[in-house]
C-alpha cells in the first residue's frame, strides 16, 4: 500500500510561463537547497495540480466538451463552447510556475549532486508527464527553454513546436527506462506515485511511449507503430497495482488535497452529462459515479443525466423545471473528496491501448482479451476509493457477457471504454477524443459560441504572453496557427 505523505510547501506559485523567476526562483547551486527528494514529493502534487487549474482547464472546459459533465451555469465555458481566456490559459498560467519550474531545478540539482542515474530517470518520466499534459492541452509550448530563468538567464523562452516536443519525450523517455532496473530508485517514500520502486517507473515510462506513440498515429503512422513496439516490448503495465496516481489528503496544506475535490467542495453545479449516462446504462459502475442531486440517491432508475448546452432558461422552455437538483451529480459520498486519489496513467488505459494496437499493428496479442482485462480492470481499480466502490467479479463478469468485444467495432468499443475509465482525468479524455473521434459525441450549438458549433480542439495561451513574451508567442501562432479553441494541434492534423 502506498504511504501518504503530507509536506509544507517549499515552492512559491508564480505567474506564466518564466515570468518572474529571476526574483523568485532558489539558485541551485547554494548549499542551503532542499534534499531533491522533497522536490519530488512538491513536483508530484504540483502535477497533480491545484484547485485553480483543476476548476477551470481540467473540469469547467475538458470534462463538458467531452460530455462526463454538463451545467446551465454559465461560467463552466466548455458547456457551451464560449471563450473565458483566463480559464482556457489557467493550466498553463498554474503549472510553468511551479511544476516544470522545479523539475527543471531538480534536474540541475541531480546532475551538481551526481545522483544516482535511477533518480534521474524518474525525474525526466515525471518531467514528460508534465509536459505532455502542457502541449496535449496548448499545442507550440515553450519546452526546451522553460523553467530556466535562474538556470540560464531565460525569460522569454521560444515556443517549440509539438512535433519536435513528441520528439525529445519519447527520447527522454526511451532513455531513461534504459536505466531503470530494480528496488528504489532513492527517492523512497518520498515518491508518492511508486514509493521510489525502480520496476514500476520503468512501466509507467513504457506505458507512457504507448500512449504518445497512439497520440501520432493521425501524423506519423509509421513512428507510432515503431515507438508503439519499443513501448510492449519493453513493458507496460501490467496490473492494477501498477497504477500511476497520487492517494490525496485533507492537508495540511493546500497542495495536498485533491484539486479536484476541491472544486466538488465549492461548486455544486456540475451534473451527469446525459451522454456519460446513457453510455453507463447497465454498467456497475453508475452508482458509484453518480448519485442524483436532490437526496444522495444511487438507484440507477433515479440517475438521470442532464444535456449539454443548456442554460436555465432553456432548460425551463424544454421541460418546465427550475432547477437540475433531480438530475445526477458526481457522487459525493465517494468520488469527490479532497482526500480522493488522483490519477495519471493507468493499467486499463493500457489495455484499451494494447487492444488497439493489436487492431492497427497485430501487436500484443487478442484483442478481446484486452478489451475484457481493460474494462474488468477500470471497474476494479475503482475500489482505490474505498471499499464503497468496490464491484463485486460477478457483476463485471454478466456486464462483459452483455457487452462482449465487437471486433466489426473495435476501435470505437475500445475508444469509448477509455473515455469512460478516465473519467476525473478530463485532460487525457479530450486528447485520446481528438486522436480517434470516439465516442461519437453530438456538439451542442449554444448562442454565442465562438466554434460555430463544433467542439473544441485545444484551449489557449495566456494573455499575459503578448506583454512579456510576444515575439515567440507570434512565432507560435504563425506556426500552428490562430490563438484559438478550434486550432487543431500538430498530432490532430
Amino acid at each position: 500500500m502506498r504511504k501518504t505523505i503530507y509536506i509544507l510547501l517549499f515552492a512559491l506559485v508564480l505567474g506564466a510561463c518564466d515570468d518572474g523567476f529571476d526574483e523568485l526562483n532558489v539558485d541551485p547551486t547554494k548549499p542551503t537547497q532542499l534534499d531533491v527528494r522533497n522536490k519530488l514529493t512538491a513536483v508530484q502534487l504540483f502535477t497533480s495540480g491545484e484547485r485553480y487549474e483543476n476548476w477551470r482547464a481540467n473540469l469547467i472546459y475538458s470534462s463538458t466538451m467531452m460530455q462526463h459533465f454538463a451545467t446551465t451555469a454559465g461560467y463552466w465555458s466548455g458547456d457551451k463552447y464560449t471563450w473565458n481566456r483566463g480559464y482556457a490559459s489557467s493550466m498553463i498560467d498554474r503549472i510553468y510556475g511551479n511544476a516544470v519550474k522545479n523539475i527543471q531545478d531538480m534536474m540541475l540539482q541531480l546532475e551538481t549532486e551526481e545522483a544516482s542515474p535511477q533518480m534521474m530517470a524518474v525525474v525526466r518520466i515525471q518531467r514528460v508527464l508534465i509536459f505532455h499534459r502542457l502541449t496535449d492541452l496548448y499545442g507550440d509550448v515553450p519546452y526546451s527553454e522553460a523553467g530556466k530563468a535562474v538556470i540560464d538567464g531565460i525569460l522569454t523562452p521560444k515556443y517549440d513546436p509539438q512535433s519536435e516536443i513528441y520528439a525529445d519525450m519519447l527520447k527522454e523517455l526511451e532513455e531513461s527506462v534504459a536505466v531503470l532496473n530494480s528496488g528504489d530508485s532513492g527517492f523512497g517514500d518520498a515518491d508518492l506515485f511508486f514509493g521510489g520502486d525502480q520496476a514500476q517507473w520503468k512501466k509507467f515510462g513504457n506505458s507512457l511511449m504507448l500512449r504518445l506513440a497512439l497520440r501520432m498515429i493521425k501524423v506519423d503512422p509509421a513512428g507510432s507503430q515503431a515507438w508503439a513496439t519499443k513501448a510492449i516490448n519493453g513493458g507496460v503495465m501490467t496490473s492494477n497495482d501498477d497504477i500511476a496516481y497520487i492517494q490525496h489528503t485533507n492537508g495540511p496544506e493546500g497542495i495536498n488535497r485533491n484539486g479536484n475535490g476541491e472544486v466538488f467542495t465549492v461548486d455544486g453545479s456540475p451534473r451527469i452529462s446525459k451522454t456519460f449516462r446513457d453510455i453507463l446504462e447497465g454498467d456497475p459502475r453508475l452508482p458509484i459515479l453518480a448519485a442524483r442531486r436532490s437526496d444522495g440517491s444511487t438507484n440507477p432508475d433515479d440517475l438521470i443525466g442532464f444535456p449539454n448546452g443548456l442554460d436555465l432558461n432553456m432548460l425551463q422552455d424544454m421541460t418546465g423545471e427550475e432547477d437540475t437538483n433531480n438530475y445526477a451529480e458526481p457522487n459525493r459520498s465517494i468520488i469527490t473528496g479532497e482526500d480522493a486519489p488522483m490519477f495519471f496513467q493507468t493499467y486499463a488505459e493500457v489495455e484499451f491501448m494494447l487492444a488497439e494496437a493489436n487492431i492497427r499493428w497485430g501487436l500484443a496479442g487478442d484483442p478481446a482479451v484486452h478489451y475484457a482485462n481493460g474494462v474488468r480492470a477500470a471497474m476494479k481499480m475503482l475500489e482505490i476509493y474505498g471499499p464503497a466502490a468496490a464491484i463485486a467479479d460477478g457483476d463485471i463478469d454478466a456486464y462483459l457477457a452483455a457487452h462482449p468485444y465487437d471486433a466489426a467495432n473495435g476501435l470505437e468499443q475500445i475508444n469509448t471504454q477509455y473515455w469512460v475509465a478516465t473519467f476525473l482525468n478530463e485532460y487525457e479524455t479530450f486528447a485520446n477524443w481528438r486522436r480517434v473521434g470516439y465516442p461519437v459525441l453530438v456538439p451542442v450549438n449554444y448562442p454565442g459560441n465562438v466554434t460555430n458549433g463544433t467542439i473544441p480542439r485545444r484551449l489557449t495561451y495566456a494573455s499575459s504572453e503578448e506583454s512579456n513574451n510576444a515575439e515567440n508567442l507570434a512565432a507560435a501562432v504563425a506556426n500552428q496557427g490562430p490563438d484559438e479553441l478550434t486550432t487543431r494541434v500538430w498530432w490532430d492534423k
